[in-house]
């Protein structure tokens, strides 16, 4: 995977409200940029919480998702664009970079500045890292309406027999699937989804084809889910994150459905 720009991450932590940058651990990549609604746009209740991709992989930071993001604070919403540490940094992958969502989305829920409810948007391996907060027991729990994966890896399994990212998935985990810390891992084991889950995929990804998703979405409509995937024609891996693609559009649309 090649996102459009890719740079160490090199901001450094702040935690006190109304700074820019505020730190939800140790850890240089345990932050989030908080980004106001922009001047002038219309008055949205609700916090955009953005996941970036890279197949989880140190080299690739939140600053490919800042378009994105800004996109976001340009149609009201307040926003908040997350880092986590990443396969190849220390405590990168599981459980680390799975722990590093937890703690993210209770600092983000615990902040007065930041409105409920909150939805998660990820792309990619952020897709997935979304998804599998919407699973987890204490979802509703962190003010989360519900999550919007954009090509993201949802199903791990479909992912390791793809092979995609140069068997990034197992990278990750740092082992196989029927493992404990796959099991722990992988948004098929705990459906159906604790909020309801927007999928919105490009018909043309090769990077992350749609039928990773298809899986997921079966198991967990099966299971009681709210579940939708939208299949956006002539959209690939990255248009769903570029602001002025038709795709971004019917983006903005599965958030606003959320709230």
């Amino acid at each position: 995977m090649t996102p459009m720009t890719s740079s160490p991450s090199t901001t450094s932590a702040a935690s006190a409200p109304g700074a820019p940058t505020r730190s939800y651990g140790s850890d240089p990549a345990q932050v989030y940029d908080v980004i106001a609604p922009a001047a002038g746009a219309p008055a949205v209740t609700g916090t955009v919480v953005v996941v970036h991709g890279g197949f989880w992989r140190a080299e690739y930071d939140r600053e490919h998702a800042r378009p994105e993001a800004a996109a976001f604070a340009g149609a009201g919403y307040h926003v908040v664009l997350a880092e986590y540490r990443r396969v190849g940094m220390p405590g990168g992958g599981v459980p680390g970079t799975l722990d590093d969502v937890r703690d993210l989305l209770a600092s983000v829920a615990a902040q007065p500045d930041l409105p409920k409810p909150l939805v998660l948007v990820g792309h990619s391996a952020g897709g997935h890292l979304v998804t599998w907060a919407a699973g987890q027991p204490w979802a509703r729990e962190r003010g989360i309406a519900g999550v919007v994966s954009l090509a993201g890896v949802v199903d791990l399994g479909t992912a390791d027999r793809l092979h995609l990212g140069s068997d990034a998935t197992r990278d990750f985990v740092g082992s196989g699937p029927g493992t404990a810390a796959w099991t722990s891992a992988d948004p098929m084991s705990t459906l159906p989804p604790k909020v309801p889950v927007r999928l919105v995929n490009g018909a043309d990804d090769d990077t992350v084809p749609p039928e990773v998703a298809d899986a997921y979405v079966a198991k967990a409509k099966a299971a009681g889910g709210d579940v939708t995937v939208d299949l956006v024609p002539d959209a690939d891996h990255f248009a769903v994150i570029t602001p002025d693609t038709p795709a971004f559009k019917r983006v903005l649309e599965a958030v606003h459905s959320l709230l």
